[in-house]
């Protein structure tokens, strides 16, 4: 984030139903997750397919998460809407808000495009910030 501050992000990759079960590579990614003080959930906005439903999934991926450990669900998670850079502003804003409603949303989220960079350093801040905080109030 700059000179003085920096932090580790670990990329697991898509959790799948029943990962909390062992499907797939389930237990070795969620084990991974229980070092994380931030999970930073990345939704794809682009290229949507009509019967794909984003909200859903990532109320799955919550389900997998606290079947597999009550704490690990606990834990601050954001969401990150990716590929913005596909849709005008306008597209991937009523994508983003659609999502957000579904939900019912209240924590932190942003939009990006990994691509070409586009939001990523605010997403970088954001979570330099908190881990910062989180430090400072563990004392």
């Amino acid at each position: 984030v700059s000179e003085k501050s920096s932090f580790v992000i670990a990329d697991i990759p898509g959790l799948i139903e029943g990962a909390a079960e062992g499907a797939g590579l389930g237990h070795q990614f969620l084990r991974h997750l229980a070092r994380t003080k931030i999970l930073l959930h990345l939704v794809d906005i682009a290229p949507f397919e009509p019967e794909a439903d984003p909200a859903k999934d990532a109320r799955a991926i919550a389900l997998e998460l606290k079947k597999y450990d009550e704490a690990l669900y606990r834990k601050p998670r954001w969401l990150v809407f990716n590929k913005a850079d596909l849709l005008d502003k306008a597209e991937a804003d009523r994508r983003i808000a659609k999502i957000l409603r579904a939900l019912r949303w209240k924590r932190p989220w942003f939009k990006v495009s990994a691509i070409n960079g586009a939001g990523c350093m605010e997403v970088c801040r954001a979570v330099a910030k908190a881990l910062e905080e989180a430090r400072a109030e563990a004392g």
